[in-house]
Order: structure tokens, then C-alpha cells, then sequence
């Protein structure tokens, strides 16, 4: 069965992930679902992330938010998967009956997390709140003396309140004075630009190394050299490359060596992953996984559309896309810093041509514009199944580099 599941993070105070919300739209088409609709959409997200993919590879421990219609919390459907991992969402549009209360407690005696979502206050709604743990509140369609009410009513009620839609620094730090505890939103598809510290500028020698290896013929003399005068440099690429996730036969010895044995397409890649751990600090974890992740699925990507030939480019360019995060400056000055092929520099400022096309349909992946990406499956003449499988598989491969080496 396909199925999309897309996953937003919510952030603490601390700018630190604390779970996921789990999204699924089905057929694309229909963003906005009927209550039947919306059945079917959780039914298949709970199969999808529990039982096919993986939680843990869609999480990475953290616990997933995901919105239940009023027949599922009646069924208390929650209670098939653990409460240590599912948080649930109960949609806005669900009356307080007696009859959901009444299953709302039961679940929440379980031991489940209980979000309140899109949350407009009203009277009606109080015996929900008595139970609920979190509260969401839509940013966009909110007032700030809404806002200011619920975060009055929160208090007394020992409620958590979670902004969600947060799209402009000024409602994250507005949100962050009134008390909310939790933030979740486009903002946040760059997460650690929270951070304004200054990161490590690149050693002199990297540029050397990274403009050698883009050459149509790079000289792994050259490369061996560079990269064995700088030992930290040294140090980083042998333990990565010299690693389980290559499974070579024998123990590699020198760089020289390495890159031989691995070849300079594998090697190149890796020295780009390298560069960006090196922009970063372990706040930046979840920035680097999505730079991780639309690297890959750029590159699976280029397979898909019949492009093999610019997998590297199109690799190099979702790497790079949130370079200006990590480094809390423009991205056009950065790029203009960089000795990367113009092709990719065009796509991440918006200049049309291929790598831009695959790079807007990444970016509408990620957010759940299934219209769009719709649009382009029918242009392309792509099986939605492929896109998917892809970007399950950059996923996978980029948990394997977060937590295998990148980030020990």
C-alpha cells in the first residue's frame, strides 16, 4: 500500500527536538479530509510509522504527535502502540461529547500524552482540558489577546501550551515571553537559525581538497597531502571511511589508501559531510539530518528523473541548503565563498534549470504540498511510489550517519 507520512519536529524552549508530528495526505489531492477522510489518513499514518517504516526511523526516540478523529479516540485506537512514543493529538473539530470524554480519560489513565489541537477556547471544551496535557494554538489564525487568555487559563490549569504555525521570529520570541513551552512550524524547516552564535570558518586546506575533488579528473596525490597535513582533518575522514557502513575487506592504513579503495565519488561525498559536521556544534543535530536527508534524496532524485550523470551536483546542492543556518549569514554570500559548480548555486537562489526543479520538490516534500508534488509526478511521469521509497531511504541513510559517526 503507498502512503506518504511526513514528519514536522516541535522544539522546546531550549531550541532542542522533542517529538515529531506525523502527517499523511492520501492520494496528494486532498489536503484538506472529511472526518471519514481523516480516519483512513491517521489509520494508515499509525501503519505506516509503526509497522512499515519504523517509528525509530522516523522519530529517533522521540515521541510523534499524531492527530485522532473522534472515532478513533472512541475505539482508543492509542492504546494499540505505546504511550512511551505516541502523543495524542485530538483534532479540533471533535465536540466534547460524553462519550469522547469519557474515552479521552480512559486513554490518558493508560499513561498517553494528550494535545488539544488548534485550540479555540470555549466553555464547552473545559472537560477536555482537564485532561489534556498540551495545548496547540494555531499562530496564524489567533490574536494575541487570544493568546494571552489561553496562556492565563494554561496556568491554572497546569497545562502545557505548544505554538504551532510559527513562521517569523518575532511570534517565536512573542510566544517564548508569554510562556509557551513548545514551538512548531515553518520557522523551524531551519531550526538552529534559533542560534545566532558565529560557527568555525573552513581551514584554508578545505577549500584545496573540496576544489580538487569537483575536477573532472581530481589528483589523489594532491588530496592525500592536504588532507594528511591537517591532523584533525586526518583523524575525522579515517574514522569515518574506515567504518562498517563501507564493509571493506581490510583495514585502511592511510588516506592515500582510502581513497582508493572507496573510489573519489564515495570520498567526495564523505568530505562533504565532513565540512558541514565541522560548521557545526551539537545544537545544530537536527539541521545537519536535514541537510543529510535532502542530500540523499536529491541524489535518489537524479535516478528517478533519469539523471544519473548529475547525482554528485544534485547531492552537493541539498547538502548546502542550509548552509546559511549553520552559519547564520545570507546563503547568496556564502555560496559566493564557496568553489561549488554554478548549476548548484542556481538552484538554491531560485535560478531555473534542473537543479532548482529538483530542489522545489524537495522543499514541497518536506512541508506536505502534495498538489505540488502531484503536479510534478504527472509532469515527470514519476510512480508515486518512487518518490516515496526515496525519501524513506534518505531518511534511513541519514539516521545511519547521525548516529553511526557523524555526530560521535
Amino acid at each position: 500500500m503507498e502512503s506518504f507520512v511526513a514528519r514536522q519536529p516541535i522544539f522546546n524552549r531550549d531550541n532542542k527536538v522533542i517529538a515529531y508530528e506525523l502527517l499523511y495526505r492520501d492520494g496528494l489531492k486532498n489536503i484538506y479530509n472529511s472526518e471519514i477522510d481523516g480516519y483512513e489518513a491517521t489509520s494508515k499514518v499509525l501503519t505506516s510509522s509503526f509497522g512499515v517504516i519504523g517509528i525509530e526511523e522516523l522519530t529517533q526516540g522521540h515521541k510523534a504527535f499524531v492527530n485522532f478523529t473522534k472515532q478513533l479516540l472512541v475505539d482508543k485506537v492509542a492504546t494499540v502502540f505505546s504511550p512511551k512514543t505516541l502523543v495524542v493529538e485530538i483534532l479540533e473539530d471533535i465536540e466534547p461529547s460524553e462519550e469522547v470524554i469519557k474515552s479521552c480519560q480512559e486513554i490518558k489513565n493508560k499513561g498517553y500524552t494528550l494535545a488539544l489541537d488548534d485550540f479555540v477556547f470555549d466553555p464547552a471544551y473545559l472537560p477536555l482540558m482537564e485532561i489534556a496535557d498540551i495545548i496547540k494554538v494555531d499562530f496564524m489564525i489567533s490574536s494575541a489577546a487570544e493568546r494571552e487568555k489561553l496562556v492565563r487559563i494554561a496556568q491554572q490549569m497546569d497545562i502545557e501550551l505548544l505554538a504551532e504555525k510559527v513562521e517569523t521570529r518575532e511570534e517565536l520570541e512573542e510566544a517564548k515571553n508569554m510562556g509557551y513551552s513548545y514551538f512548531q512550524g515553518y520557522f523551524f524547516s531551519k531550526p538552529v537559525i534559533l542560534k545566532g552564535d558565529d560557527l568555525p570558518v573552513y581551514p584554508s586546506n578545505y577549500f584545496q581538497v573540496l576544489e580538487e575533488l569537483n575536477k573532472v579528473e581530481p589528483n589523489v596525490a594532491k588530496i592525500s597531502k592536504w588532507i594528511e597535513c591537517d591532523m584533525s582533518l586526518s583523524y575525522k575522514l579515517l574514522r569515518l571511511i574506515n567504518s562498517a557502513l563501507f564493509s571493506l575487506p581490510q583495514e585502511i592504513n592511510s588516506i592515500k589508501q582510502a581513497i582508493v579503495l572507496l573510489g573519489l565519488e564515495e570520498v567526495k561525498k564523505w568530505f562533504n559531510l565532513i565540512i558541514v559536521r565541522e560548521l557545526s556544534n551539537e545544537d545544530d543535530t537536527e539541521v545537519i539530518k536535514i541537510s543529510l536527508i535532502r542530500a540523499k534524496f536529491a541524489e535518489q532524485l537524479a535516478h528517478n528523473l533519469g539523471l544519473k550523470e548529475n547525482k554528485n551536483k544534485f547531492f552537493l546542492m541539498g547538502l548546502f541548503s542550509m548552509i546559511d543556518v549553520l552559519m547564520n549569514r545570507k546563503l547568496k554570500d556564502l555560496l559566493d565563498e564557496l568553489p561549488i559548480a554554478k548549476v548548484i548555486k542556481d538552484g538554491l537562489l531560485g535560478v531555473e534549470g534542473e537543479c532548482k526543479l529538483v530542489y522545489d520538490l524537495i522543499i514541497d516534500y518536506e512541508r506536505g504540498n502534495w498538489e505540488q508534488v502531484q503536479a510534478f509526478l504527472e509532469q515527470e511521469d514519476i510512480a508515486k511510489k518512487q518518490i516515496s521509497d526515496s525519501y524513506v531511504q534518505a531518511v534511513e541513510w541519514s539516521n545511519d550517519i547521525i548516529s553511526n559517526h557523524i555526530m560521535d
